[in-house]
């Protein structure tokens, strides 16, 4: 589920939401040949990762295929829609002659006001066209865009029915949204071009058509279409780099939409304040410096509890009991450093780790004779401390620097932070000693000597 998409369901759903209607779920699957249901799946997945619950028992619209074909059916019957019966070769000799003359309408309309009578190529299955108006002009009122207009003369008599007999997209999505109920349509404007086609279907049909609001797509960095190389193009992918769901709701919701100046905006607080007309007409660019600070508020935010089984699904191996226990302890301050659960469990290896392990390459600069000296030093005084706490720990470490290392403490820390962690980073050394207890601690020191 691109995140475009992501953000255009969350817009619907606050919109539905706001104004007491129904947020509904639709799987657009009339072309067979790219259908997966996996990636409904991953629609699904990602609709309720995010908390965008739908109102509905979602539907497929290749289920719905005799419905659109009894409407193609009824435009036949009423003039308004027309076998056409080209070749391939036909069609193709069209599109290089339009090319040539520079023409974005391709189609000559050659069968459109034949006689029903009039006598059809043997061996050739139809397909169904609409008699789009020829000449005149359309206006959409657009609740994000305005007022755009476009020349009938540009639009074609797009296909309603293949040659197989199944609908195309341009039929079904009118169908489906008349008989849904649908009022408001919430969508990316590449779609803006596809309205003025729907809307003569609504026209020949003489259905109501609902209000259009057509945002702007999402870009990266560089304004280019956003992509994987920007980092993230799907909701799957923010999870699997550790974002909170409702960290990704509020960038999203502030990607194109505002409130003031509000930047910390909670679900509650969308839903009461969401009104269409807040989307900017301008594009916005995903920036993941804005996704961190974001989803390092709601970090700071979340239940102790609920972070450590998060981190469950970004460990080697799951969480002991133990592991666990020395989490629930030092949770305060590791949700307070960081920003998506992946750093929450980077930052955390301190807990995670069971010695012996491995040191990588800047751990091993501290772990050379000299640093050793000090290890094998404190791991005699850390022994002898009756009352391992933080406090004391800090005493002990502070004396043997002021004793052995001209007071600098960093000539202490260094090799005793490498020799717990594997690495040279970590939260406050003191308290993690206090939180691994006395035993853990030598058994890391001993596995270094």
């Amino acid at each position: 589920m691109h995140i475009g998409n992501a953000r255009t369901a969350l817009f619907n759903y606050l919109y539905a939401k706001h104004t007491g209607g129904q947020f509904l779920l639709r799987i657009e699957d009339t072309d067979r040949a790219r259908h997966s249901e996996e990636a409904v799946l991953v629609i699904m997945n990602s609709l309720h990762w995010m908390g965008l619950d739908y109102d509905n028992d979602a539907v497929s619209q290749h289920e719905n295929q005799a419905r659109h074909v009894e409407v193609a059916k009824e435009l036949l019957a009423k003039g308004a829609a027309y076998e056409c019966y080209c070749s391939q070769e036909e069609l193709e000799e069209m599109r290089e002659t339009a090319r040539a003359e520079g023409r974005q309408s391709w189609y000559d309309r050659r069968w459109r006001d034949v006689p029903e009578d009039a006598p059809k190529p043997d061996g050739v299955h139809p397909v169904v066209r609409i008699k789009a108006p020829l000449d005149g002009a359309q206006t959409v009122q657009d609740a994000v865009q305005g007022e755009v207009t476009v020349q009938n003369e540009q639009l074609d008599d797009f296909i309603l029915l293949r040659a197989d007999g199944a609908p195309t997209y341009m039929l079904a999505v009118v169908v489906d949204d008349h008989d849904m109920g649908v009022t408001h349509v919430i969508r990316g404007d590449d779609h803006l071009n596809n309205t003025f086609r729907q809307n003569v279907i609504y026209d020949a049909l003489g259905w109501e058509k609902p209000t259009y609001a057509h945002m702007p797509l999402i870009l990266g960095q560089d304004g280019a279409k956003l992509s994987k190389r920007h980092g993230a193009q799907s909701i799957d992918d923010l999870r699997q780099m550790g974002y909170l769901p409702e960290g990704v709701n509020n960038y999203l919701m502030r990607l194109g939409w505002s409130h003031g100046d509000d930047e910390i905006i909670s679900m509650e607080q969308a839903i009461d304040w969401f009104d269409i007309k807040n989307i900017n007409k301008a594009a916005a660019k995903f920036d993941f410096a804005k996704l961190d600070a974001t989803n390092a508020h709601y970090m700071k935010e979340a239940d102790n509890d609920r972070l450590i089984m998060l981190m469950d699904d970004f460990t080697c191996k799951p969480l002991s009991d133990l592991h666990k226990e020395r989490l629930s302890k030092a949770m305060d301050e590791l949700k307070g450093r960081s920003n998506t659960l992946v750093q929450l469990v980077e930052d955390s290896r301190i807990y995670l780790n069971d010695a012996p392990f491995a040191f990588d390459e800047k751990a091993q600069k501290h772990l050379d004779e000299d640093g050793k000296e000090t290890l094998k030093a404190l791991a005699e005084i850390l022994q002898e401390l009756e009352d391992f706490s933080a406090e004391s720990i800090e005493t002990a470490c502070r004396d043997y620097a002021k004793a052995n290392k001209d007071g600098k403490l960093g000539k202490v820390m260094m090799p005793l932070r490498a020799a717990l962690t594997g690495t040279d980073k970590s939260p406050s050394l003191f308290h993690a000693m206090a939180i691994l207890g006395k035993e853990e601690t030598r058994k890391r020191l001993q596995a270094v000597l």
